[in-house]
This record gives structure tokens, C-alpha cells and sequence, in this order.
């Protein structure tokens, strides 16, 4: 995490905002991913983080570090300077829970000047996530009111919510979202280095959101054991990426014990297919497909049903990864099994021809051509 924070302040700009809604001038700070090219038509997340202060070293590093691992794509991050008396930007009325005066004009703020100016600007996607900490947190849970959702991804960390936040959730009709054709994520994390009452009042909020079953909508319940709320919120972060970003990741152990190994082979190669077509429309990334992803259906699509679906399975792979051998490989695996064995040398040297002689596999991928009998 350290070396990922000295990296990455070179890539920062910095910007004032003349606002309509907040006080004249705001400060914002802006992440660009290593490798950012506005030219390139490569699009990132954005991740609009409140209490700039605090949390938006904590958030970059954090997406740096996931990045760096396969485990979340990289987003282009914006921090929020907010106002030296927090009440203005980020409280609530304490009679019904509704924003104070001076709070609507931030929401405002954020959702018609800095999601402008971002999206104006630089090469965002459509995937939006939101942050914040405190009653910051109780301002993001506002934006699932909006009628036309602006944001995919809502992190509450460490959340002062009103006496209200219940009542709101419910007025809020979460349900509608199933109408959208996009998904959505919330994140509450209680700690046990809350009050006794703000536990109990989290508690009771994570309960009720988790009665909710909304196949888009991703109810994210967190309790971090801790004596500290400091500790609370840096453990928040990395955990709400990671579950945030989890469709993102190559296959676990846990995705394919639950999600893939009944499925007939057919169903296994459209699984897979599907996960990267909802990378490419939630994230902007034009991902290839990962050969550990491609190794985790092989055993379903080689041994399942003889082996017949591994010809759509290859075509699928040389689709979405023309440049591997990978696909070439299955293909002429279909043929052997078929006992089409001219063909299938064909599609071993085909796949052979991509491989670069140094590669350690190359001669095991050549030894599939000679067993044939080919030359």
C-alpha cells in the first residue's frame, strides 16, 4: 500500500470549481489512473470521494492496489474538499431527517457540477461510485432517492445516520431499480467500536435491507470487529472494493463453487461469455478474457456431454482472445474427439503459429501435432 501511495500523487490534479449550489469556489482533487490517455478511446469508473481530506489517499491506494491485482479495473477518482464547518455540507434536519438547506446545495453540487465536470472532461464510464464517511455516509444514502439513478456503487462507512434512516430507505422504493437494466451496489459496514445505540441502530437498518432479495441490487451487510473507528474505516474501504468489484475479478474458488459447477457445459461457456460482456458495459474495459477463467470451465466443457459443446466453446475464445492459442487448442480438441483427425492437426498448428518458441508450452502444444501424426 505504501509503494501504490508514493506513485501516485504525480497523476493528481488539482481544480476550483466556481459552484451555483455550494459556496463560490471548491476544491477538488483528481486521480488519473496510470496510463490515462484522454485520446485513447479507453473509458475508467469514477469514484466520487466526500471528506477529501481523510479518505481520498486511503481510496486511490486502495484502487491502485486492486488494479495492480486483477481485482478491480482503474477508476478515475475525485475528492471533495469539503466545507471547514462539516454541518454545512454533510448533516441532517433532527426533527425528520431531512437534509438541512445548506446540504441540498451540496447534494446539488455534487450531482449537476463535479459529475459534470468529470464526465465532460475525461474519459469516464457509465459505472459511478459514490463515498462517505459519518454523516458524508448519510448524504450518499440520499442518491438512491433519485428517480433516474446517477450512481451504481453507494459506500457507507462508518455511517451517522438520522433517527429517520428506515423510514427513508423505505420511501426510497429500492424495487423500482429492478427496472433498470444496470446493477447496483450498497455498502454499510457497523463496528464494534460504535455506541452500543449506533450499533443497534445499523444493525436494525442491515437487517431490514437484507430482507430484500433484487436481483441488480447488492445489499453489502459489514460488521468490522474493532476498538478503534479509525481502524473501522481503513478496513472498510478495501472490503466494499472488493465485493463492489467482485464480478470484475477472475474466478474464484468460491463464484465457481456456487455459481458454475452444476451447469452443463452449454450454460458453463455462456456464464463465461456473460461475465466479460458485464465487465465491458459496467466498467468501460475492454478486458480479454483470463486462460484461468478459460481453465476454470475446462474440466465442465472436456468431460460433460462427451465433450460436444468444445467446439462453441474454442469459437467463444478465439472471439473474445483471437490472439490465444487457447481456442485453437479446444477447436482441435472437438475434431480429435470427433476422430477428424486431418482437421484437427490443422487447428493445432493454427494455434501452434501464435505461440512464441520461447513460450515453455510451445513444444507440449506441439506434441498434440505429432501424436497425430502431423509434421
Amino acid at each position: 500500500m505504501l509503494f501504490c501511495l508514493s506513485g501516485f500523487s504525480q497523476n493528481i490534479i488539482k481544480k476550483t470549481i466556481l459552484s451555483d449550489y455550494a459556496d463560490d469556489q471548491r476544491k477538488i482533487r483528481i486521480y488519473l489512473p496510470k496510463g490515462y490517455d484522454k485520446n485513447e478511446e479507453k473509458n475508467y469508473p469514477l469514484a466520487i470521494v466526500l471528506d477529501s481530506e481523510f479518505l481520498f489517499d486511503t481510496y486511490v491506494g486502495n484502487s491502485v492496489l486492486f488494479a495492480a491485482k486483477g481485482k478491480a479495473p482503474k477508476q478515475i477518482v475525485v475528492g471533495i474538499e469539503m466545507a471547514k464547518t462539516r454541518k454545512k455540507d454533510t448533516y441532517f434536519n433532527v426533527t425528520n431527517g431531512e437534509l438541512t438547506t445548506d446540504n441540498k446545495k451540496f447534494y446539488q453540487f455534487i450531482k449537476d457540477e463535479v459529475i459534470f465536470e468529470l464526465e465532460s472532461n475525461y474519459n469516464t464510464s457509465p459505472f459511478i461510485t459514490i463515498v462517505g464517511e459519518g454523516t458524508s455516509a448519510n448524504l450518499v444514502s440520499f442518491f438512491l432517492g433519485e428517480k433516474i439513478p446517477l450512481i451504481n456503487s453507494y459506500i457507507c462507512i462508518n455511517p451517522t445516520f438520522s433517527d429517520f434512516i428506515g423510514q427513508q430507505m423505505q420511501d426510497y422504493n429500492l424495487p423500482r431499480l429492478l427496472k433498470e437494466d444496470n446493477t447496483f451496489y450498497l455498502y454499510i459496514n457497523n463496528s464494534t467500536s460504535f455506541s452500543t445505540t449506533k450499533q443497534t441502530q445499523i444493525g436494525e437498518l442491515q437487517t431490514g435491507l437484507s430482507a430484500l432479495e433484487l436481483k441488480n441490487f447488492n445489499i453489502i451487510n459489514d460488521t468490522i470487529n474493532t476498538t478503534s473507528s479509525i481502524s473501522a474505516m481503513s478496513e472498510a474501504i478495501p472490503r466494499a472494493l472488493n465485493k463492489v468489484f467482485e464480478v470484475y475479478s477472475a474466478i474464484s474458488k468460491e463464484e465457481f463453487e456456487n455459481n458454475i459447477k452444476d451447469l452443463s457445459p452449454s450454460d458453463a461457456i455462456a456464464y463465461l461469455e456473460n461475465k466479460y460482456v458485464e465487465i465491458e458495459f459496467l466498467f468501460g474495459s475492454n478486458l480479454d478474457i483470463r486462460e484461468s477463467d478459460v481453465y476454470a470451465i475446462e474440466k465442465i466443457v472436456m468431460e460433460k456431454e462427451n465433450g460436444d459443446q468444445l467446439l462453441p466453446f474454442g469459437k467463444m475464445i478465439l472471439k473474445l482472445y483471437p490472439s490465444s492459442p487457447l481456442g485453437d487448442y479446444y477447436v482441435g480438441k472437438y475434431y480429435e474427439k470427433g476422430k477428424q483427425i486431418r482437421k484437427a492437426i490443422i487447428q493445432y498448428k493454427i494455434g501452434y503459429g501464435k505461440m512464441d518458441p520461447a513460450d515453455p508450452n510451445a513444444d507440449k502444444f506441439y506434441e498434440n501435432i505429432l501424436r497425430l501424426g502431423g509434421r
